[in-house]
């Protein structure tokens, strides 16, 4: 039970990430905010605010896996730390052209530390 707990920790600072920036997104075009994800006329203005509001999911989703672990909550932020870094990496180069290179490079940069600052400020609120 405590593996299937330690599992949904992790895949639930996955899905928190994810579902609110792909939401966030489409909320955005929708509103004519953005242009459709195909579109690739994102400006730099756009862009920034996307690496806005992805930092903030980030951390809540480090927050969110410390709070469900159900032990050693920092050790399940690191697996997800890795894995969002991991899948980071592989957007970028399979994204390579489709925006500005800032975008997807720091975007790899800070999925560690900005999980980590999240699971950190979780563990901290558990004691």
């Amino acid at each position: 039970m405590t593996a299937l707990k330690s599992v949904w920790a992790v895949l639930a600072g996955i899905l928190i990430n994810v579902l609110l920036s792909t939401g966030t997104d489409t909320i955005l075009e929708k509103a004519g905010i953005f242009p459709p994800q195909n579109a690739g006329s994102f400006t730099t203005w756009m862009l920034a605010t996307a690496l806005g509001y992805r930092l903030v999911y980030t951390f809540l989703g480090g927050y969110a896996t410390s709070k469900l672990a159900p032990d050693r909550p920092l050790r399940h932020v690191i697996i997800l730390g890795v894995i969002g870094t991991i899948l980071c990496i592989i957007g970028t180069i399979v994204g390579w052209d489709l925006s500005e290179h800032w975008y997807p490079i720091t975007l790899a940069i800070t999925a560690f530390p900005v999980t980590w600052m999240g699971g950190v400020r979780g563990a901290i609120r558990a004691k």
